[in-house]
This record gives C-alpha cells, sequence and structure tokens, in this order.
C-alpha cells in the first residue's frame, strides 16, 4: 500500500496502541460512508446513528484483531452489518412482543412529509417508497449483496470479503436481486 494506504495503516498501528486520537482520525475518516451504508440497511436516521456509534465501539475492542490486508473500511463495514442484522433481529422481537409499529410501517410510510409541495416532489417521494419497499421485500442475502455492491459502491470482491462468500456467489446474488427487484417494480407500475 502506498499514500493513504500507509497513513491508514500507521493510525490503525497508533490506535492498537492505545492512542485515542488516531482512532478518532480514522473514525471520521469513515463515518460519512459507513453512515451511508447503514442508513440504506436500517432506513432510520436516529437507528443509522446508533448502529454506526455500535460499530465504532465494536471496531476499538476488536482492533486487535483486524487484519492489515484487509482494506480497513471493508472490516467496518463487516461489523456494521453485523450490528445491523442483530438491531433487525431486536426489533423483530420486540414488535413480535409488544406488537409496536415500525417507523416504516404502512401507516407511517401513508404520512407525507409537510416540507414538501408540488406534484413532481410528491411524485418523487412515492416512487422511492415504492423503491425502497421492493428493496424490503428481497431475501436478506440478496439486499445485503444489492446494498454492498451496488449502492454503497463496493468491489464484488470487497461485498465477498463482507459477508464472507466468494465473488461468484455476490454476482448470482446481485443478479437474482436487480431480477426480483425488476418483478416488483413492474407490479409496482413506477
Amino acid at each position: 500500500m502506498t499514500g493513504d494506504g500507509d497513513a491508514e495503516l500507521n493510525l490503525i498501528a497508533r490506535a492498537r496502541e492505545g492512542e485515542d486520537q488516531a482512532f478518532a482520525v480514522l473514525l471520521r475518516h469513515h463515518k460519512p460512508a459507513l453512515y451511508g451504508f447503514v442508513r440504506r440497511y436500517v432506513r432510520d436516521g436516529d437507528g443509522a446513528a446508533d448502529v454506526v456509534q455500535e460499530s465504532f465501539i465494536a471496531a476499538w475492542r476488536s482492533l486487535g484483531r483486524y487484519d492489515d490486508r484487509r482494506p480497513f473500511g471493508v472490516w467496518l463495514r463487516t461489523i456494521a452489518l453485523n450490528k445491523c442484522r442483530d438491531r433487525a433481529r431486536r426489533l423483530t422481537v420486540r414488535r413480535f412482543i409488544l406488537g409496536e409499529k415500525d417507523d416504516h410501517s404502512a401507516e407511517a410510510s401513508a404520512q407525507r412529509d409537510p416540507a414538501l409541495d408540488g406534484e413532481a416532489s410528491l411524485m418523487a417521494v412515492e416512487q422511492r417508497a415504492i423503491f425502497q419497499r421492493a428493496i424490503d421485500q428481497l431475501p436478506v442475502k440478496l439486499k445485503e449483496s444489492l446494498l454492498l455492491t451496488y449502492f454503497d459502491d463496493l468491489t464484488q470482491q470487497e461485498a465477498a470479503d463482507v459477508l464472507g462468500v466468494t465473488v461468484k456467489t455476490i454476482e448470482t446474488r446481485v443478479y437474482r436481486a436487480r431480477q426480483r427487484l425488476a418483478e416488483l417494480l413492474d407490479r409496482s407500475s413506477i
């Protein structure tokens, strides 16, 4: 690695030695991309912020096990993906036990943002909602592969590393996800 990679490895080494400031620099650098990934997964700004925070805490605790041969951002996304999955399981159990409605239920989605005016804005919001509902209907393995490669701009190899599968598996999942998404969107006539 050269340039930024060397600087990042230097920061990681300093953070491993207990230098909080070095880890803070790593966080500032990776936080926007990690938040974007988590936000697309959990679809809730506050929930995404919580998951990112949990991810950084977990990263700090397991920094000694980080493998320098892997990109740091990919390693962070792996941690964040696991935290997203944990959150989804917790919410499912909570909804089952308490009967709570989620922020993205049909009732919540039907409420329009009062700040948006005009027919064009309303159409755009409705189309995004239809698209998001279609993504939410994908099986988890297809959804994760699609989010990582298409929306988070990871290479197929990086996505494979995050999910612990082969590149061929990612290719297949993304292909199937896009097919399924097209079918769902055709039914919604977006």
